[in-house]
Parts: structure tokens; C-alpha cells; sequence
């Protein structure tokens, strides 16, 4: 068949693709979201350093 795989092959590749898209967004999604807070908090913390010294 198609690049020498039978086409069950390729409907798992799509069914797991299918699959996993979703999770890759919601991760994507908190990633972004941790990495804002934690850039947030250094932010802060920088800023606190700053007064004492």
C-alpha cells in the first residue's frame, strides 16, 4: 500500500494523532500559563531583593 504500510497502519497513525492533538493543546495551554506565573513571581521576587538592597 501506501509507502509500503497497510492501510491499517495508517488509520492507527490518525486515530493516535486524533488522540493526542487535544492533550498536546491543553498542555500547551497550561505550559504557557505556568510559565507566565512563574515569570510573574520572579518578577516580584527580583523586585523585592531590589528595595532591601
Amino acid at each position: 500500500m501506501f509507502l509500503g504500510m497497510e492501510w491499517y497502519w495508517w488509520l492507527l497513525i490518525v486515530v493516535a494523532l486524533v488522540i493526542c492533538i487535544p492533550f498536546k493543546v491543553k498542555f500547551m495551554k497550561w505550559w504557557s500559563k505556568r510559565e507566565q506565573e512563574k515569570k510573574k513571581n520572579q518578577t516580584g521576587k527580583w523586585g523585592d531583593e531590589d528595595d532591601r538592597g
